[in-house]
This record gives C-alpha cells, sequence and structure tokens, in this order.
C-alpha cells in the first residue's frame, strides 16, 4: 500500500520519500523503482527515493502516510515521536502540535508538525486501541487523519478507479489529506466518525478471514451470505459500544470494506482462510501468505474488547477458537447454527 500510495503522490508532481526496515526493499525501490515482490508492474518515478533511515525518509515533510503493519505501530510511532520539536506538542485534538486552530496544514517539522494519514487498519491485541489512538498515545497531540475503505494496492498503484475515506475531528486535517490524495482514479471522501471508520476498517478482516475459512472448508453461497450479514451485525455491535455512529457502517469503510476484503482474490485475509479451511495450521498458512494478514491479531483483540465490553460477538469468538485453540471451522460452523434462537431487530 505505501508503494501504491508513493506511485499516487508521485503522480501529482508531491516530492515523495519512503522508508522501510528492509534492507533488500530499500535497494529494489532504489535500483529499479518497482517493489517487484509485492506491486510487481507498478513503476515508480525515478524522483521516489527510498531509505532505510527513519529520520531522514520523514524529515521537512507535510505529510507523513504511515502504512504500516498494526503490531509494528507503536514502535513506528515512538520512533517519528523522536523527530518532533518539543515545542510542536501539546497542542491539543483537532489543532495538533504547536498548530493554532484554523490554521492551514502545510508548514513542515520545527514547531509545526506534519499531518499524519494513517493507512494502518487493526485493533492492538491487550489494550484494545484504534490505530489513531496508539499514535495520539505515541505523539501526544498530534494531527492523525484515519484512512480506511474499500481499496487494494494492487488496483490503486495500476489507477483503477476507487474510493477511500478520511477521518478527522478536524475538518481541516481530513480536507488537508483529501486534496492531496483526490485524483480522477481515487475519490476521497471525509468523516468525522472515526471510531466508525477504524472499527469497520479493522474488524472486517475478520469476517474476510473468516469467509475464507468457509471457502477452503467447501461451504456454498448460502453460508457465506449469512457470514458477511451477521458478521456486519457483531462489526456494528462492538463499533457502537467503542463509541461510533451506526450509520457509518452503511458506508465505504463498513459494507463498502467489507464486500471487497471478503470476496477479491487480492485479500490476504481471505487468501489465508482458504488455507486454514483445507485444513492448514495457522503458522503454516502464514508462512505461505508471506504478508501480514490483520485479520489474525485482530481476532484476538477484538475478543478481548467483547469481553471487556460484555458484547456478544459469537463470529468472532468461533473464529478465535479455530485460529488459536484448534476448533475445527465444521464445528465452530454447527455451534454457531444450533444457539439459541433470537431476533433480527435493529440493533
Amino acid at each position: 500500500m505505501g508503494t501504491a500510495l508513493a506511485h499516487l503522490f508521485a503522480g501529482k508532481d508531491h516530492t515523495v520519500r519512503i522508508w522501510s526496515i528492509i534492507p533488500e526493499e530499500v535497494e529494489m525501490l532504489n535500483r529499479y523503482h518497482e517493489q517487484r515482490e509485492k506491486l510487481p508492474g507498478v513503476i515508480l518515478p525515478n524522483t521516489v527515493t527510498c531509505s532505510g533511515n527513519l529520520n531522514e525518509a520523514a524529515e521537512g515533510f507535510d505529510l507523513w502516510v504511515v502504512a504500516v503493519p498494526s503490531h509494528a505501530l507503536r514502535s513506528t510511532g515512538r520512533q517519528l515521536a523522536g523527530m518532533l520539536d518539543p515545542r510542536a506538542a501539546g497542542a491539543g485534538p483537532g489543532a495538533g502540535p504547536g498548530v493554532e486552530p484554523g490554521v492551514e496544514p502545510g508548514a513542515g517539522l520545527g514547531t509545526k508538525a506534519p499531518v499524519i494519514a494513517c493507512f494502518t487498519k487493526g485493533m492492538e491485541s491487550g489494550t484494545g486501541c484504534r490505530m489513531s489512538e496508539i499514535l495520539q498515545q505515541e505523539l501526544p497531540g498530534c494531527r492523525v487523519v484515519a484512512m480506511s475503505g474499500p481499496c487494494h494496492a494492487e488496483e490503486l498503484g495500476r489507477e483503477m478507479p476507487g474510493a477511500y475515506v478520511a477521518a478527522s475531528g478536524s475538518k481541516m486535517d481530513a480536507e488537508y489529506v483529501q486534496r492531496l490524495l483526490m485524483t480522477p482514479y481515487f475519490r476521497i471522501y471525509t468523516q468525522t466518525d472515526v471510531v466508525g471508520v477504524e472499527t469497520g476498517g479493522a474488524l472486517k478482516n475478520i469476517i474476510a478471514l473468516c469467509m475464507g475459512i468457509l471457502e477452503g472448508a467447501g461451504f456454498g453461497d448460502n453460508t457465506k451470505a449469512a457470514l458477511m450479514t451477521r458478521g456486519m451485525a457483531e462489526i456494528i455491535r462492538l463499533g457502537m459500544a467503542m463509541g461510533a455512529r451506526r450509520e457509518t457502517f452503511s458506508g465505504l469503510t463498513g459494507y463498502g470494506d467489507l464486500v471487497v476484503t471478503c470476496t477479491s482474490i487480492h485479500s490476504r485475509n481471505r487468501r489465508c482462510g482458504i488455507l486454514i479451511g483445507q485444513g492448514m495450521p495457522l503458522k503454516e498458512a502464514l508462512a505461505r501468505i508471506n504478508m501480514v494478514v490483520e485479520g489474525v491479531l485482530t481476532t484476538r483483540a477484538a475478543e478481548q474488547a467483547a469481553n471487556r465490553l460484555q458484547i456478544s460477538m459469537p463470529i468472532t469468538k468461533q473464529a478465535h477458537l479455530v485460529l488459536f485453540e484448534g476448533k475445527s471451522p465444521r464445528e465452530a460452523i454447527m455451534d454457531l447454527m444450533t444457539r439459541e434462537p433470537t431476533s433480527e431487530e435493529p440493533i
């Protein structure tokens, strides 16, 4: 996703620098201007450079785009915090570090910190934190815009039309990112319901993983339709308990993201689930995918959150048992189907 976004920004004549912790990736991007393993065929302009040094990569830019795996977000935030001028902290939510309310973003480092567009989707195990919460904890007062929606890097990098959402409590910050990202092939909408946008983007990965498990185990379309529909009911239930607005889940970061992740050949969660449904152990399935499968860690985090908030999430609970306790998919389906009868009245 980071490479696809670099391609987008460079196409709009922005100065772009990529950071990676993988030396081989740094060399690949600088030499061939292409992520040949994960995004083959998407060629970056020569103006895009890559560095293995985070300070070198981020210094002097007005926008930081974060697209690291969820488990690496907190450590990345801590590294970024070391780059901020102490005078840039403490401006408070909506204004951001060192920036007076109503001041246009874009002053770079120094006493005015950059806006952070966070494309990482997930929920932190143990704390239950959303991604923007992690960044705000590690970079107090930072101006985070949560990015989410139905978009695969494989299609974004090839300029296939798609839409996304920029969510922030600050309308100005969301619109700033919107203007920077908008192209004829990538349409950006703004939102103020950060909780809804982030929970929708995180929890749909659990349902997509389950969708793959159903496919791998040989279940049919009736089962898949039931899973997606009742899965969204769980997403809404937990999201609202965390403070989200119900209507947000009818949009791009709710049903939109759920549909694409459950059905696409590009979905790592779905592909990993297929392998598990076919009987492959989780560890081996993850090795076969060879990329981060966010739904696995999010399943653990969501199960913890549901227990903490006393929210009924039977699909998530069964997914947790299949992934981490060796329960068979068919037994999990049977237990879901034979629960006590209930109603489908609105939550």
